[in-house]
């Protein structure tokens, strides 16, 4: 018997309520972020904790981010890392990593993070190129979509087995099954998604949380 609760915003509040345990830092952060014009790409509080303990489950040392925007996932998942833990941010804007950065030095984890400012796909390749393969142990992917597929596959390269990829907004607002979507992200994402299912070089995990969250897990 499948059941399926509708989540509606009470259900949300209390689930919120019972689980949110947001840092007044990252709070601070969330609320300057909602004044920003692109504020959507944020993630959600509770997305933010999900990763933190995500990263501490695996036991992450090294990790490496794919889109930091404003920085709240990289505060999350600098925090979760152990004394001499380092997580990678890469991103495009210095406008967007400065903000970043100056929570992280606020949250008193800068000596944990290496921002990496230009396209992610060379950051990515560099790294590989300097560290080697399976020299990593987690990768949030949360960046434009037409390159998914990329960084994934570096991904991948860069990560031990049992390390794990963690996918943002995999069900697109719910595009991804509307046939009447046809622009380039729609498709990317549709085309990353079918790409995964039949990777036999993962386990695979999609769930319906926030966007939709993929879980890739290197065998």
């Amino acid at each position: 018997m499948r059941i399926q609760i509708e989540p509606t915003d009470a259900l949300q509040n209390y689930v919120a309520d019972m689980s949110l345990r947001e840092p007044d830092l990252l709070r601070e952060l969330r609320e300057e972020t909602s004044r920003m014009p692109l504020h959507l790409m944020q993630i959600s509080p509770e997305q933010g904790q999900f990763l933190n303990l995500l990263v501490r489950a695996v036991g992450a040392k090294r990790a490496i981010e794919v889109g930091v925007f404003t920085g709240y996932s990289l505060v999350m998942t600098a925090l979760a890392l152990p004394p001499g833990g380092t997580v990678v941010g890469c991103d495009v804007s210095e406008e967007w990593s400065a903000v970043a950065l100056d929570y992280c030095i606020r949250a008193g984890v800068a000596d944990r993070v290496d921002m990496r400012i230009g396209d992610a796909r060379d950051t990515l390749a560099a790294l590989l190129e300097q560290e080697g393969p399976g020299t990593y142990d987690f990768v949030f992917i949360d960046a434009d979509k037409e390159n998914y597929e990329a960084y994934y596959e570096a991904a991948l390269e860069l990560l031990r087995p049992g390390g794990l990829v963690v996918v943002d907004n995999v069900l697109w607002h719910g595009a991804v099954i509307d046939d009447n979507a046809q622009d380039s992200e729609t498709r990317a994402v549709r085309a990353f998604n079918l790409k995964l299912h039949h990777d036999k070089r993962i386990d695979l995990s999609l769930i319906p949380f926030a966007d939709g969250l993929t879980f890739a897990l290197k065998r």
